[in-house]
Formats: structure tokens, C-alpha cells, sequence
């Protein structure tokens, strides 16, 4: 399961790395400016329209932000610099470099399958047991290549029982507790996912006010249908969707009101292992192997390995977690830094305190205080002063740019431009009433820079029921109205700030 422990690297050892598949020389020079960069303020700050653009930009609640330079820290601009604000999603820049430096980018997460008994002449006198490595990525194609390596290792019956092991890190319900029960971006968290801890509900309309209901753990030419998750259709307006424990299974009810003539939509998952287990038995007994209903274990019992799959290497899976924001992938590889670096953790706090640990020793973070791996608890707090101070210490060896999705410059229109001089390289951030955009740029005169910008209304936050959360009122333009400002920030300091703040040092 590639558990073996890693030694932790120093600071300096973090920095001077190299990613495997970078340009850069096997063997890294010492840098050429300190380790931890030093944030010096502009001894003189000429508003010369800044004040101007953050009225215009009608952005309720605070705005904060700082742009440095990269290599040297220099603050060049900012705005309450050291006031920590919530960075929703920005928070996964953190835990790319947190999982990159202890588990290391060509990481593999292993999910296998063991025999905990004899196999004689195809029959296994004992138990199967499915066992979670951490994989965010496994998906139903996974478990089918899985269940085929069963076939070709020549099982042919399993007399004991199934057994599935999601301890790998501590089961949790949801992501965050306070979001709505059928959002998808908050499922459960376990060593074992399936699709992202995702059941997708299609409907589709078959008399009057009847409706065929299929729930099932599709991906690309597999739709297992589940009995894990149960969804019953019910006469009512709202809300659409309830959701109750049904003891062995996730019970869902749906608005008939809210139906049309057909549609679907995926739903999170409660009980991952319950699910991933009922899956992979669906395909298993494609092949002609029988097992019995899934049961969890907490232990992990000993037993020789029938078969395995392996996810991308961790470079690749933390790219496409900055390009789509997954929240899951982001606790899931967080959470497997912290058991490697302190052990398993209990709750997602308790990991993200180890991830703040380690960014003050390795990144010169002075006080992060981050609650979980993905942004989406409200309550983690990060100052633009801090999280440029991580951006510049990361900067040296490209570790984390490469990562992140290039940002689309826009004129004052909100039309896209083209070619634009400015280049950005950023992580978004998003909650409502909540804004934030971090990351690298690269000026037209070649000059890069690490900026932060955090945006929140937290009265107005504070107003929002826990039912409304999904698209509550006036969410929609404010952050609109944010990442305007955060789009004319960028242009004025790639195109504006740096004449004049060389005029003012001549």
C-alpha cells in the first residue's frame, strides 16, 4: 500500500528538491536568495488609483491582498496584509506542497485485494478482503480491472466472507457537516472512495406521475446498479431532497414537484466502503466468483495479495485536483501526508494541524491556521502576508506552478484577452460571500511576483442557513463582483504597479 515511511525532509532539502519530471538539474544549486524570504513593505505606497478601483469595485465585507516579489519577498503592494481571512479552495495550494514533500510526487496509491486464508485449486477456505489505499481516483473501471485479476489468478470460489478495510484513514460522514446533505462536493471521507464517493440518480418519467429510478456507480462502460443508496420518489415541493440513515444503506427522497420529464444528478455517498464493496461484488460475479454481502473491518487482517490497481502518480492527481478543485481528493491526500508524517489522524482538523506545523517549518508560514485539506470549512483563516511567504519559498524549483490552471485575463468588459502580457498561474478559492485567488505572475517585462487576494462578507455568511447554502441569495454577483476586482489587481500590478514603483525608488 506504499506506506513505507519517508524521512522528512528539511526545509532547505524541500526547496533545493527537484519534481522528477522537471527541467531542472538532478543535483540543485544552493539558492541565490534566503530560504525563507524576507517580506519587506514599500517604504512609500502611492494610492494612484488603488483606493479608487476597491470603491468601484462594490465588494462588501473585506478585501485583503499582498503582491511580493518572488525571488526577494519585497512586498511591492497591499491591504491589511496580516489580517487572515477564510481561503476557501486556495487552501489545496498548501496540501499540493504537503503532500508533494512527504509522500513525494511519483507516489502511487495502491488498492488490493487479499486472500486471508488458503486458495487451493481456485477456492479460497477464508475471507477476501478488499483494502483502501487512499486512491481518490479509483473508479468502477479500477474495481473492474481489479475483479478480471481475480479471474486470471485462477479464483474461482470464496467459501468465507467479503471484507472490506476503509481504515486506512478515519471514516467521516461528510467533508464539512454544515453543507446540505445532497451536495456532492461534500461526501464521505475514508481510506476507500468510489467515483469520488459519488452514486449517480438518473429519473426518467414512465406514466403520468411515475417515475422509472436507477441509482448506480457509473463510469465509461460500467453501471453497476447499488442498493446502498435508495432513493424514493415522494409528493411534496420542497425541499427536493432528504436524507436519512437507513441503518445498512443511504435513504434518499426526492420531490416529485421538482422532477421534470427526465434528468439526473450525482449524489454523495455516506457509506464508501459499503458501496465500493457492493460494487466490486456486482463485478466479480461478472466473472463467475460469488461473494457474500460486504461486511467493514477496522483491522487489517494478514493475507496474500491476489490482485491490485494503482492510481496515478501523485503529481498527476494533484494537477487535476488544482484544475477541478475536488474537495475529496484534497482531504483524501492530505490526510495520507499526515499518517505518513504523524500517524492516522482522527479528525480533519487534527490532520490540517499537522499540515499548519508543517508549513511554518517548511514554507516560513507564521501562522496558517487551515481546519481541513480542501478550504471547505469556513473556519480556516490565512493572512495574504502568509500565503505569499509560502508561494515565494515554493517559487525557487517550480514545485507548485506547474499545477496550477493558467488565468484567463479579461479586459474591463469581462471579455477575454488573448495574448494578454500579463501571465497568471493561480489556485481560486470559492464560498459564499467568499473569494480568493493566489498564486504566480509573470510580468511583460519578465519579472514574477506571488500574490494573494482574499475576499468576505462574513455577516452576510452568517445569515445563511444550513438549507440555503447551495445557492444562497446575492451569492452569485458578489463573487462576481470579487473576481472583477481580483482581475484588475493582477493587470495593475503586472502592467501598472512596477513603473511606478521604480519611479518612487529613483
Amino acid at each position: 500500500m506504499n506506506e513505507h515511511r519517508r524521512p522528512a525532509l528539511s526545509r532547505r532539502a524541500f526547496l533545493a528538491g527537484a519534481l522528477a519530471s522537471s527541467a531542472l538539474p538532478a543535483v540543485a544549486e544552493a539558492p541565490a536568495v534566503s530560504l525563507r524570504p524576507r517580506l519587506r513593505p514599500l517604504k512609500t505606497a502611492r494610492a494612484s488609483g488603488l483606493d479608487r478601483m476597491l470603491r468601484e469595485a462594490g465588494v462588501s465585507g473585506q478585501v485583503v491582498f499582498a503582491v511580493a516579489d518572488a525571488k526577494t519577498g519585497e512586498v511591492l503592494e497591499g491591504r491589511r496584509t496580516q489580517v487572515p481571512l477564510a481561503p476557501a479552495s486556495v487552501t489545496k495550494a498548501i496540501t499540493a506542497l504537503y503532500a508533494l514533500d512527504v509522500l513525494g510526487p511519483q507516489h502511487r496509491f495502491v488498492t488490493e485485494v487479499l486472500a486471508a486464508g488458503e486458495v487451493t485449486d481456485g477456492v479460497l477456505e477464508g475471507d477476501l478482503v478488499l483494502v483502501g489505499g487512499c486512491d481518490p481516483t479509483l473508479d468502477t473501471r479500477a474495481l473492474a480491472a481489479l475483479a478480471a485479476q481475480l479471474k486470471e489468478a485462477g479464483l474461482r470460489e470464496v467459501r468465507g466472507r467479503f471484507l472490506v478495510y476503509e481504515n486506512a484513514l478515519r471514516p467521516l460522514r461528510s467533508i464539512d457537516p454544515g453543507q446540505p446533505d445532497h451536495v456532492g462536493y461534500s461526501p464521505a471521507v475514508s481510506g476507500l472512495a468510489l467515483n469520488y464517493n459519488r452514486v449517480h440518480f438518473e429519473w426518467k418519467r414512465a406514466e403520468a406521475r411515475t417515475y422509472k429510478v436507477t441509482m448506480d456507480a457509473r463510469t465509461a462502460g460500467y453501471r453497476p446498479e447499488v442498493t446502498v443508496a435508495r432513493m424514493t420518489v415522494v409528493d411534496r415541493s420542497l425541499p427536493v431532497y432528504t436524507y436519512e440513515d437507513g441503518g445498512t444503506h443511504d435513504q434518499w427522497t426526492v420531490a416529485r414537484g421538482a422532477l421534470g420529464a427526465e434528468g439526473a444528478r450525482w449524489l454523495p455517498v455516506r457509506r464508501p466502503g459499503l458501496y465500493a464493496g457492493e460494487v466490486f461484488a456486482t463485478l466479480t460475479r461478472a466473472h463467475g466468483i460469488v461473494l457474500k454481502t460486504p461486511a467493514l473491518i477496522e483491522a487489517l487482517p494478514e493475507g496474500a495479495r491476489l490482485g491490485a490497481v494503482d492510481s496515478p502518480a501523485l503529481r498527476e492527481i494533484l494537477h487535476g485536483m488544482l484544475k477541478y478543485s475536488n474537495n475529496l481528493t484534497a482531504e483524501m491526500v492530505g490526510q495520507a501526508a499526515t499518517r505518513v508524517r504523524a500517524g492516522r489522524p482522527h479528525t480533519l482538523a487534527a490532520s490540517a494541524r499537522q499540515m499548519n506545523l508543517w508549513a511554518m517549518e517548511t514554507l516560513g508560514m507564521e501562522s496558517p491556521a487551515f481546519v481541513d485539506h480542501s478550504g471547505l470549512g469556513s473556519a480556516s483563516r490565512v493572512s495574504p502576508q502568509d500565503m505569499v511567504r509560502a508561494l515565494a519559498a515554493a517559487h525557487g524549483h517550480a514545485r507548485l506552478r506547474p499545477l496550477l490552471k493558467p488565468v484567463t485575463m479579461r479586459d474591463d468588459q469581462g471579455r477575454p484577452v488573448k495574448d494578454h502580457a500579463v501571465k497568471v498561474q493561480a489556485k481560486t478559492g470559492t464560498l459564499n460571500f467568499v473569494s480568493g485567488l493566489a498564486g504566480y505572475i509573470t510580468a511583460p517585462g519578465g519579472r514574477e511576483m506571488v500574490f494573494a487576494i482574499f475576499s468576505a462578507d462574513e455577516d452576510i455568511r452568517a445569515t445563511i442557513t444550513r438549507a440555503n447554502r447551495e445557492r444562497p441569495q446575492g451569492a452569485r454577483p458578489w463573487a462576481s463582483r470579487a473576481r472583477r476586482l481580483q482581475r484588475r489587481l493582477l493587470t495593475r500590478w503586472g502592467t501598472v504597479l512596477l513603473p511606478e514603483a521604480a519611479a518612487l525608488k529613483n
